[in-house]
């Protein structure tokens, strides 16, 4: 699993890239095969990025799923 500064790494890489792909679009030649691979790496990022949201924000709600589900396992121990 990616830990928030990987993740923050990306950010950093990922805004790095959105100033290249604007200022080819607004001061360089406009070459159009640069900025396909820009915005394909910009791509790729910001699918890596969401991945890793994705496993945390999974791996937080099991782990309070076990929380919860082990509470009423004990809360019923205490009724028998």
């Amino acid at each position: 699993m990616p830990s928030l500064k990987d993740l923050a790494a990306l950010t950093s890489r990922l805004d790095g890239l959105t100033t290249d792909l604007h200022s080819e679009l607004t001061q360089g030649g406009i070459d159009f095969r640069k900025m396909v691979a820009l915005s394909d790496d910009i791509g790729g990022i910001a699918d890596r990025l969401a991945s890793g949201f994705t496993t945390m924000a999974d791996a937080l709600e099991a782990s309070l799923d076990d929380r919860a589900d082990g509470g009423e396992a004990h809360e019923k121990q205490d009724e028998e």
